[in-house]
Parts: C-alpha cells; structure tokens; sequence
C-alpha cells in the first residue's frame, strides 16, 4: 500500500462523506416523495428565468419537475444585480411562477430550492434555512463568497442531512466529459480562459473568474499546492503548481469580447475545451440529482476552488508571491 499524505486522508473522508450522504439521500422521506415543486431563492440573475424556461418549456426532458414560486432576493446591495431583480420577477411572473415575500413562505411550498442568489455573501444564511426546512438545494455559483463560508455550508449540510452540490455551467462546456472519461489518458496540465469582472464586494475570481477556475479544477481534478497571479487592469493569469507537479494556468479577461474556453494536455494529445452550450447540461444534473439524492460533484473540489480563489487574492495583494493553499485551509 502506498504511504498516504495528508491530503489523501481529507480526501478518502470526504469521499465517504459522500458515500454515506447518497446512501442517506437516496433512501430519506425527502427523497421519497413524488414532488417535483421547485422554489427559487433569488431573481436577480439571468439563471433564475433562463432555468425555469427551459423546465417549462421541455417537461418531458426534464421529468416533470416546475417552478411554482421564487422569492426575489438576492442582494440588496450590488446595483448589476438588484438592478435586474424588477424586469426578472416579471418575466417570471409570467411563466406561472408565484411570487413570495420569503424564504419561509417559499419553503412551504416546494420540495426542492434553486439558490440563484448572485451575491455568495448571503448563501450562508440562506442554505442555513432551507437545510433546516430538510429541501434538496442546487446552490447556484459562487458556493459562497469565502472558503470559511464554503466550509460551514458543508458542515451544515452534513448537520441536517440534508445533500446539496454547486457548480459552474461550465464545469460542463464540450469536451470535458471526455477527458473525465479517460478516452485521451491521463491530463497532465490545463490552460482554461473566462471573463473575469470584478465586483469589489466580492474576492475576484469569486464573483465571475469562477468559471474558468470551476474548469480548471474539474479537469485536473483537487491536489493544487500553490499558486501565483499576475494582475493587471485588463486580465489576470493565475499558475497553479500541484502536488504532483503537474502545472494548470487561468486567464481571466477584462477586455476584448468575452469567451470561455482552454486546452487540456492530456497523455494522448492536447484536447481543446469546446463552446459553452447553455445550462441544458447544469440542469440535467440538478433534475437527476432531485430525483436520485446523489450528489454530482465531489465536495472536495468544490472547496479546492474557493481555496483556489483566495489564494490568488493574497497572491495579488501580496505582489504575486507564491501562495500555498494551505494559508487558506489551515487558518
């Protein structure tokens, strides 16, 4: 057998944590139940209307599931989001959808929650109570908008046993599966590119730049040791070193027009990501997931990327030193 580090032990028990947290969810009563009622927490996202449509539009593709009611907030105070929050609780007004004046009221109506909020800073408290209510949840990204917050998610989640996951849509642009799969071998490093808008309430990659680290993590999956970022008005690169040695770079963009994308180098050739194909991808997953209890992506990475994100603010903040992410984990 071969001598396990410290990582190899948080990541054997996180993996059973979930083990043990499919098995939980697929035989608990919150699985058992034939609902299929979705509540939304949060209209000031494009994702709230874009998912509800596309529900609505094809329930035979997505088993039956529909939003019934939202509540609409979200932030109160980032204008690009609390600014959208009139014209999205119109549109979707008009797709059926009940609009409430609380979470608590929202939870009384649906068996499942979609948490869509674009400011991570609330997701904390807002998990806190749909946990408790013991609804399924799809937390929409960022998870949160620090990897203490991340962590206490999960805490909670295992607290009330009720599952959870987060993702990008991202995280399922063409030719990931692929190379998740094994068809091209082993990846053995990873160049991926997202816009990365900066929001100052927010750590930077938090807020938009998650994407392109969303894609980088999936595709060279957790053990990042350390990184550095190089930062300027217009773009910023982050260069990942993991434990193994294996090396994986962000771009993330503030100029030109905007674009998702990377190139994995894999054992049989470097393999480039192809288009973002919309959240059809996402929300197939989060339907399966509502159906199945079995959660989708590994908590390991989920974390690894808030991580990630931190540790690339202290990079900057710190004149692009060297920053490993156990500064942030072991705080």
């Amino acid at each position: 057998m071969k001598n396990l580090t410290r990582r190899d032990f948080v990541s054997m028990g996180s993996l059973a944590f979930g083990a043990v947290m499919m098995n939980t969810a697929s035989a608990s009563p919150i699985f058992q139940s034939k609902g299929k009622r979705i509540g939304i927490i949060g209209l000031d996202t494009s994702h709230a209307v874009a998912f509800t449509k596309s529900l609505h539009d094809n329930p035979e593709k997505f088993r039956e599931y529909k939003v019934v009611a939202a509540y609409p907030y979200g932030t109160k105070t980032i204008p690009s989001a609390t600014d959208r929050i009139p014209k999205y609780t119109s549109d979707i007004e008009k797709l059926d959808v009940k609009i409430v004046d609380s979470i608590q009221s929202l939870l009384k109506q649906v068996d499942y929650v979609l948490l869509e909020t674009n400011d991570g800073r609330l997701h904390l408290e807002q998990a806190r109570e749909v946990f408790k209510a013991k609804k399924p949840v799809f937390i929409d990204k960022p998870i949160a908008a620090s990897y203490k917050d991340a962590k206490e998610i999960m805490n909670l989640s295992e607290k009330y046993n009720v599952p959870f996951f987060s993702s990008s849509s991202l995280r399922y642009i063409t030719g990931m599966k692929e190379i998740l799969d094994g068809k091209y071998g082993k990846v053995l490093g990873a160049d991926v590119y997202s816009p990365a808008t900066i929001e100052p309430s927010h750590p930077d990659f938090f807020w938009y730049g998650i994407h392109a680290v969303e894609m980088l993590v999936t595709a060279m999956g957790v053990g990042c040791k350390s990184l550095t970022r190089t930062h300027t008005e217009g773009t910023d690169v982050i260069v990942g070193v993991w434990e193994d040695g294996r090396v994986g770079t962000v771009r993330g963009t503030r100029t030109g027009a905007a674009a998702f994308g990377g190139t994995v180098y894999c054992e049989k050739g470097a393999v480039k990501l192809g288009d973002f194909v919309g959240y059809a991808p996402l929300l197939e997953e989060i339907v399966t997931f509502f159906d199945s209890g079995n959660i989708p992506v590994d908590s390991n990475q989920t974390l690894e990327i808030c991580a990630f994100i931190e540790a690339a603010d202290l990079s900057k903040n710190s004149q692009g030193r060297s920053v490993k992410l156990t500064e942030i984990t072991l705080k």
